[in-house]
């Protein structure tokens, strides 16, 4: 605390020390401790995760029990369809998924081809807006497991890389201080330098390729979205097979969608 002041050092915000409530704080802290690693957790492990102490962690699970966020077995805790409302929320009033979904529905249709509107959250990116490549007219078939909320690795996707190659070296470096660097697949970069170097071409090219580095047989290309500031608030993507795309037909055929779309984006953020 400097000033009076409380600074949040994933997000650069500050607040006035009366104004924080540390209780609501933990609360949610202890919700986004559940995970696709870790479904269910018990209370100690509740306790380990978010710092608190046990019989803390105890009174704050049995008070999200009540209201009905989390469900038990008297032994793990695991989140409830009730914490849905919070992304429900978000989709049906934020700016960015309702001015992109036309654009990406029009763009599946052109190509037949899966495209999604991502943005970055820590060290993940998130699907705030989606369509999915219709197979012969009919089947709709989802990359990756793909769907809104969805949060991936950033450094192993595309959207993730192009996101993270528009941050200065300074913040790159410490984000790569803050996060491992998991092997996912046999073509995962998990080295820092490399990585490094990668995300500098990638600036370059203002475009990123990701080729089967977060699952096998998957393809995908990204390109940023600029607002009218010339911030960069989130990435496009296009996702396919990659025994049936080349990088060649990609950058031939798709890049130039994805940087009209972008730039059509733009003009509306």
């Amino acid at each position: 605390m400097r000033n009076n002041l409380i600074s949040n050092d994933k997000n650069s915000e500050t607040i006035q020390y009366d104004d924080y409530i540390a209780g609501l704080a933990k609360g949610l802290s202890l919700l986004e401790c559940f995970g696709m690693e870790r479904q269910k957790l018990n209370v100690t492990q509740i306790a380990e995760r978010t710092g608190l102490s046990r019989s803390a962690a105890r009174r704050y699970v049995r008070t999200l029990k009540f209201l009905g966020y989390l469900d038990t077995d008297e032994h793990f805790y695991w989140l409830t369809y009730k914490v849905l409302r919070f992304s429900s929320a978000y989709l049906s009033s934020a700016y960015l998924p309702k001015v992109s979904q036309p654009m990406l529905n029009f763009l599946s249709i052109k190509t037949t081809l899966s495209f999604s509107v991502v943005v970055l959250d820590e060290h993940e990116v998130v699907p705030v807006a989606k369509s999915i490549a219709l197979q012969n007219n009919s089947a709709k078939i989802s990359p990756l497991g793909v769907h809104l909320g969805n949060r991936l690795p950033a450094y192993a996707t595309s959207t993730g890389k192009i996101l993270l190659s528009r941050l200065n070296e300074k913040d790159q470096q410490q984000w790569l201080d803050k996060y491992q660097l998991k092997r996912l697949t046999p073509y995962t970069i998990t080295d820092a330098q490399i990585l490094l170097q990668t995300l500098a071409e990638i600036n370059q090219h203002d475009y990123c390729i990701s080729t089967e580095e977060h699952e096998l047989g998957v393809i995908a290309m990204a390109v940023p979205i600029l607002n009218m500031q010339g911030d960069t608030v989130a990435a496009l993507n296009c996702i396919g097979p990659s025994n049936r795309i080349q990088s060649s037909y990609l950058i031939q055929n798709i890049l130039p969608l994805l940087k009209q779309t972008a730039h059509d984006l733009r003009a509306l953020l």
